[in-house]
C-alpha cells in the first residue's frame, strides 16, 4: 500500500515544501513507496518555487526542492490524501475548518512524529529566518513518521 501524504504550511514555500523534500528522499532511501505533496491554507505564493534561502538550506544537505511549486490545500485533497500534515497548530485549525464534516484524511502535527524535540510546531524560517533550525526539526519529524508507517 502506497501512504498518500500531504504536507501544510501557511504559504508552501518553506516548512510544507521542506517537509516533502526531506521525507521523499529518506523513504527513497528505505525503498519506501510513498505518494507526497505540499500545500499552503493560504494563496500568497500560488505557483512560486520554495522560497531561495529555504531552497539553498536544503540543498546544503542534499536535499532537492527546486522541482516544487506552492498550491493553496483544497477540500479535494481531504479526500486524496490519507494523512495531511500541519506544521503548526494554526494550519491544523485551519484545515479542521474546510474539512467537510470530520471525513477524508486524517489530520496531525508534523511535530506529533518527534516527540523528543520539545517542539509543538515547526517554527518559519521565513520569519524567524532559522533555515537550519527549521530543517533539523523536520529531519527528526521525517524519521519519526516513516518509523510509523
Amino acid at each position: 500500500m502506497t501512504h498518500r501524504i500531504l504536507f501544510v504550511c501557511l504559504g508552501n514555500i518553506c516548512r510544507s515544501p521542506s517537509a516533502e523534500a526531506v521525507v521523499r528522499a529518506k523513504a527513497a532511501d528505505r525503498g519506501v513507496s510513498l505518494d507526497l505533496d505540499s500545500a499552503g491554507t493560504g494563496d500568497w505564493h500560488i505557483g512560486a518555487p520554495p522560497y531561495a534561502p529555504m531552497q539553498e538550506a536544503l540543498r546544503a544537505r542534499g536535499y532537492d526542492a527546486s522541482g516544487l511549486r506552492a498550491r493553496q490545500v483544497s477540500r479535494a485533497d481531504f479526500d486524496r490524501f490519507d494523512l495531511i500534515v500541519a506544521m503548526d497548530a494554526d494550519n491544523l485549525a485551519d484545515l479542521r475548518r474546510l474539512r467537510r464534516d470530520g471525513t477524508g484524511a486524517a489530520l496531525r502535527l508534523f511535530t506529533d512524529y518527534a516527540p523528543d524535540a520539545g517542539m509543538d510546531h515547526v517554527p518559519d524560517p521565513y520569519y524567524t529566518r532559522d533555515f537550519d533550525g527549521c530543517l533539523d526539526l523536520v529531519e527528526r519529524a521525517a524519521d519519526g513518521l516513516l518509523d510509523r508507517l
